[in-house]
């Protein structure tokens, strides 16, 4: 797919505004890494920028981080779906080296749950959902506009997209920030279209 062009002035942050970094860890942005999505790696550099331009605007930075444990239904070898991925306290797990690291952290899925979303992680075998720290920390500093980088733009940046609009946040995508597995041509451009039918901007 074409990805929509970015916005030549780029994100107006402010202190109002929260950027989430999604799951830039070795394990989807390495070439080497258990799951990783083509073109991964090039975000690094996108979400540096805005990161930068976050900070320099007073904005809030928090990064989330799938910290799986060694077996869990998540995973394809336990009934999952995945690969085995970003198992707690391994190099895949690891955020990228060159991602800039200065905010908050949301682990998600450390108990062996489905932690797609930011805001919230579901057990894979009841559906339960429970909700991470996430809202709170954005709630906690005032958070009106949530803008979202990082990976997978069809799988986790999409499902923390949705949260963080029926969670009643203004929720801006930066598409030159992320990328897409694709398990399914097309997905992609599903995301996309899932995204703004819930009001969520593509930048």
């Amino acid at each position: 797919m074409r990805q929509p062009a970015p916005h030549p002035e780029g994100i107006d942050y402010d202190e109002r505004t929260a950027l989430v970094v999604v799951d830039v860890q070795n394990d989807f942005a390495d070439p080497n890494g258990n799951l990783y999505v083509d073109g991964g790696e090039d975000v690094v550099q996108a979400a540096n920028r805005e990161i930068d331009r976050a900070r320099k605007a007073g904005a809030l930075v928090v990064y989330t981080q799938d910290w799986h444990p060694p077996t869990t239904p998540h995973f394809e070898k336990d009934g999952g779906v995945w690969p085995t991925h970003c198992v707690q306290d391994t190099w895949g797990a690891q955020f990228h080296p060159d991602l800039v690291v200065e905010g908050p952290v949301v682990r998600k899925g450390v108990d062996g749950g489905d932690g797609y979303s930011g805001f919230a992680v579901r057990d894979p075998e009841s559906g339960a959902e429970s909700a991470t720290e996430l809202e709170q920390i954005l709630r906690d500093r005032g958070t009106a506009h949530v803008v979202v980088v990082g990976l997978a733009q069809d799988v986790c940046v999409q499902a923390t997209v949705l949260d963080a609009r029926r969670l009643g946040f203004d929720t801006t995508v930066v598409s030159d920030a992320t990328r897409a597995v694709n398990l399914a041509p097309g997905d992609d451009d599903k995301a996309y279209r899932a995204m703004q039918e819930a009001g969520a901007r593509i930048s």
